[in-house]
Formats: C-alpha cells, sequence, structure tokens
C-alpha cells in the first residue's frame, strides 16, 4: 500500500499514509462493483443507483454542480435555497413558488434532480445546512476575486476555493459509479482517456499513474489521434472523457467511437445531463468553484478532475494490489538512479 500511494506524493510520512488508506477505505468500503449500465440512453450518473438523498453538507455542492445545466426557473430555485436555506426551509412548496416567480411543479422537480424524493426532503436538509452554517461548519461562499485585490487575500480566496471544489466533487461523487469504473479499469486491457486543454493534463496524469502499476493506459489530446485509436477498441477495453462542460466535440466523438465499438466507457464531468453522458456507461461529476473574469472554469474544474482521477488510481491499485506493487517498486528502481545527488 506504501507504493501505491508514494506515486502520489513522493515518499510520504506514514502518518500521511494512514490518512490515504483510511480515505480509500472509506471512498471504497461498502459499496459494490457496480453493474454495468444498459446501452439505451440515460447511462450513468446517479439516476437509478439507489443513492440516498445528498445529506445537508452535499446540498450546496449538488446546486453548484447542477445550476449550470438547469432550465432558467429551476435554477432561481436552486439560487435561493443556495443563497438563504433557513429561510427557504421555512417555507411551503407554494411559498417557494411564489418567491421565485415559478410553479409548484418547477420546485419539485428542482427538489427531485438535486437528489430528493419530495420537496419536504429538500426543506429538511435546507433545516440542516442552516443549523450548520450557523454553528460555523459550513462556511459562507467568498467573494469573487477583485482585480484590486491584495495578493494576500487572492491566496486566500484562491485556498477556500479549493478547497470547497474538492469538498464539493468528494460529497457528490456518486461511488457506486466509481466502484464500476474502477473494476472496469482494473480488469482493461487497455485504456485509452481524452482530454484537451486543461483536461488533456488530468488525462496524462491518469494515464501515468496507470502506467506506473503496469497498466496499458494512452492519453489523447488530439482529435484525430483519439478517433482513429478509438477505432481500434473493443469489449473488454475502457475509453474516458474529461470534460467539464460536458459538450466539447474532440472528446465526445472518441468516446462515442468506443461506445459503439464495445468498450466500457466513463464521463468525467461537472455537467452530468450534458452531451458526453449519453455515450458513458459511467458519469463521474466534478464540482467547480464560482467562475469569475479572473478564475476561469478550467482553474477549479482542473482540481475536481484530479481528485477524481486520484481516487481511480487508489481503488485500481487496491484492486490490483498483486500486480501493481512489484511494477511500481520497478519503476521506481528504474529512476532511482535520476534522483540521486550529484557530486559536486
Amino acid at each position: 500500500m506504501v507504493l501505491l500511494c508514494a506515486v502520489l506524493t513522493g515518499y510520504p510520512s506514514r502518518k500521511y499514509l494512514s490518512r490515504v488508506i483510511e480515505s480509500a477505505k472509506e471512498i471504497f468500503g461498502g459499496h459494490g462493483s457496480g453493474q454495468r449500465s444498459g446501452r439505451g440512453g440515460g447511462h450513468g450518473g446517479s439516476h437509478g443507483s439507489g443513492a440516498a438523498p445528498p445529506a445537508p453538507a452535499a446540498l450546496a455542492a449538488k446546486v453548484r454542480t447542477l445550476a449550470p445545466s438547469m432550465t432558467r426557473s429551476m435554477q432561481r430555485v436552486a439560487e435561493a435555497v443556495a443563497g438563504d436555506p433557513a429561510g427557504c426551509a421555512a417555507l411551503t412548496v407554494t411559498g417557494l413558488a411564489e418567491l421565485t416567480g415559478t410553479s409548484e411543479a418547477t420546485v419539485v422537480r428542482t427538489a427531485r434532480l438535486l437528489g430528493y424524493p419530495g420537496y419536504r426532503d429538500l426543506r429538511l436538509a435546507l433545516a440542516g445546512l442552516a443549523a450548520q452554517q450557523q454553528s460555523g461548519r459550513a462556511p459562507a461562499i467568498t467573494t469573487d476575486i477583485a482585480v484590486d485585490d491584495p495578493i494576500a487575500d487572492v491566496v486566500a480566496k484562491l485556498a477556500y476555493d479549493e478547497q470547497q471544489t474538492l469538498a464539493d466533487t468528494a460529497a457528490g461523487l456518486d461511488t457506486v459509479q466509481l466502484g464500476a469504473a474502477v473494476s472496469a479499469l482494473a480488469g482493461a486491457r487497455r485504456t485509452d482517456v481524452y482530454g484537451i486543454g486543461a483536461s488533456g493534463l488530468v488525462a496524462q496524469d491518469l494515464t501515468q499513474k496507470l502506467l506506473r502499476i503496469g497498466l496499458m493506459a494512452h492519453a489523447h489530446s488530439d482529435p484525430h489521434l483519439a478517433v482513429t485509436n478509438a477505432v481500434q477498441l473493443r469489449a473488454g477495453d475502457v475509453a474516458i472523457a474529461i470534460t467539464h462542460s460536458g459538450s466539447t466535440g474532440d472528446v465526445i466523438e472518441p468516446l462515442r467511437v468506443a461506445f459503439e465499438r464495445g468498450a466500457t466507457t466513463v464521463a468525467i464531468t461537472g455537467r452530468p445531463g450534458s452531451s458526453v453522458t449519453q455515450y458513458a456507461d459511467h458519469v463521474l461529476t466534478t464540482s467547480t468553484a464560482r467562475e469569475s473574469e479572473l478564475r476561469p472554469a478550467a482553474m477549479s474544474s482542473r482540481t475536481g478532475q484530479l481528485l477524481v482521477v486520484d481516487c481511480l488510481f487508489v481503488g485500481v491499485a487496491q484492486r490490483t494490489y498483486e500486480a501493481a506493487a512489484p511494477a511500481l517498486a520497478a519503476s521506481y528502481e528504474a529512476l532511482a538512479h535520476r534522483h540521486r545527488s550529484v557530486p559536486r
């Protein structure tokens, strides 16, 4: 286990390794490997997974993640509950509909999209979130970075946003889908990962980790190479598309080709209802901090994506530990001479 964690952190302390191991157990413990989704539309995601409604702490994360893909009327409801959970918790479904200028049906649809069976369950979560905020355990969202902010404020705001992105992504990650993706990767003949721009860097990060534990993996940021490689995939292979928007054509096309060839497909996206998910057997959703002029979405989306690929890697290394440990040891041995100090 020390070896598989070392690829993420260099040679960390035993204390840190124990925390990583316990976190991995929390992520993968108690969840089945998941079943491959049927290929008739509506693939992956949390829908139909039987997952429990989000805990109060996860509600704000769900709102931030899902709001961009909602209709404008549903966004008004989501913005209201995120902005004033205590006030909205005191409202009936009719009252919230009147407050947001929508309808009772829209309020109920929004509650269900956020993962709750109905508005009553959403109200209970709002009351819990309000209590956490009052106790100081759920801090309010900081303001955007201003062009005249002192550098110390920039550091503080970015640090908070990065932490919030990680917490939101972890809270919203469907561990049944994650476990199913891990199972597919652990048994794959070959894995192709597609990503453009910042997502391409995340694709490279994942494939480099998988290669270190002896698995065949390739990252593709060139759309032509991505498609021509996807054509070669078949059942028993895995294709992963990384796209925050879920609408990047250069990533969707190779995933579609891989999907049609019979490979198991995974989408890592910040938009669970986006175009890329129609070709994904498993959908892993990331969260981001609020986008602003000085903080484009690519910055925080990368943070959430890196958390997801690290979870995938640790899960695969656990499942393949007997083969992964010696492969990782061999890779360290092969590179050891490059890290020795050079005599002066």
